[in-house]
C-alpha cells in the first residue's frame, strides 16, 4: 500500500483543515512584478544584477516600500533609504504599464485548485499585499461571467496594514473575515516571507516552488512543498488533511 506524504508526522495530532487562504503574485497568477522590479531599477543599479533568486528571497511577498528596500540594500545601493522610495514609485509605474499590456496569465494548476477546491465547499480567501493584485485577477476569467476574484468569498488583498509579511496580519485578517480559527486554515505561498507569516500565524503552510526554490520555502519551515498544485490529493483535502501524491 502506497503512503500519501502528509503535512505532518502521523504521531501529531493537528486540527482539520476547514478553509484556505491564497497569495497572489506567483501562486495564483504568473504577474510580471519580478520584471517590473527589475526594470525599474535602472538610474539605481544593474538590472542584470537583479536575479529571480534576489526577487524570491528579498522581495516577493513583502509591502512595495519593504521590497524596493530589501532590493536596494542587497544590491549594495548606497542611500538605499533614501532612495527607496522613489523605487518603489518607478516600479509601480512599470508594474502597471506591463498590466495595461496584458503581461498577466494564471497558473492552469492554481485554476484548477481553487475550482476544487471550492466544489468541496470550502471557504477561500485571497491575500496579498499588492495593491494591483484585483486588478490582475479580474483579468482572469473562469468562464460563466466570473472572474478569478469572484472565486473568493473573502478579499483582503491590497489592505494598508500595520505590518506586511513575513508578519502574520494579512493571513490573521483574512482567518477573521472567513470566520475560521487560524489553526484550521492552510496559506498557499511560493514566498519564504509569505510562508514564514503563514506559520507565525499558527496556520498550515503550503509552499508552491514555481521557480526551482524549493528548499528556499522548505528553510522557511512550510509544512509541505510542491512544484504544482496538482500535487494536492482532493480526496484527502475533503477531510481535512494536506497530502501530497506520491512520486
Amino acid at each position: 500500500m502506497t503512503i500519501l506524504e502528509t503535512a505532518e508526522p502521523e504521531s501529531l495530532q493537528t486540527p482539520t483543515l476547514t478553509a484556505a487562504i491564497f497569495d497572489v503574485d506567483g501562486v495564483l497568477l504568473a504577474s510580471p512584478h519580478e520584471r517590473a522590479w527589475r526594470e525599474a531599477l535602472k538610474g539605481f543599479a544593474d538590472p542584470g544584477r537583479f536575479t529571480t533568486a534576489m526577487y524570491e528571497a528579498q522581495v516577493a511577498g513583502k509591502p512595495r516600500l519593504s521590497g524596493a528596500l530589501a532590493a536596494l540594500e542587497a544590491l549594495g545601493v548606497r542611500d538605499a533609504v533614501r532612495q527607496a522610495a522613489t523605487y518603489a514609485e518607478h516600479k509601480q509605474k512599470r508594474l502597471e504599464e506591463l498590466i495595461h499590456a496584458g503581461s498577466v496569465a494564471a497558473f492552469p494548476d492554481a485554476l484548477r485548485f481553487v475550482q476544487a477546491v471550492g466544489a468541496l465547499g470550502l471557504p477561500m480567501a485571497v491575500a496579498s499585499s499588492s495593491k494591483n493584485a484585483n486588478q490582475m485577477m479580474r483579468q482572469i476569467q473562469l468562464g460563466g461571467g466570473r472572474s478569478l476574484l469572484d472565486a473568493f468569498s473573502v478579499n483582503v488583498c491590497g489592505r494598508d496594514l500595520r505590518r506586511g509579511k513575513p508578519d502574520p496580519e494579512i493571513f490573521l485578517l483574512a482567518a477573521a473575515e472567513l470566520l475560521v480559527a487560524p489553526a484550521h486554515c492552510f496559506v498557499v505561498e511560493d514566498a519564504p516571507a509569505g510562508v514564514e507569516a503563514a506559520r507565525a500565524g499558527r496556520m498550515r503552510a503550503l509552499g508552491v516552488a514555481r521557480l526551482r526554490d524549493a528548499a528556499l520555502l522548505r528553510a522557511a519551515k512550510a509544512d509541505l512543498v510542491v512544484t504544482s498544485l496538482d500535487e494536492i490529493v482532493i480526496d484527502e483535502l475533503a477531510d481535512g488533511r494536506l497530502c501530497r501524491r506520491p512520486t
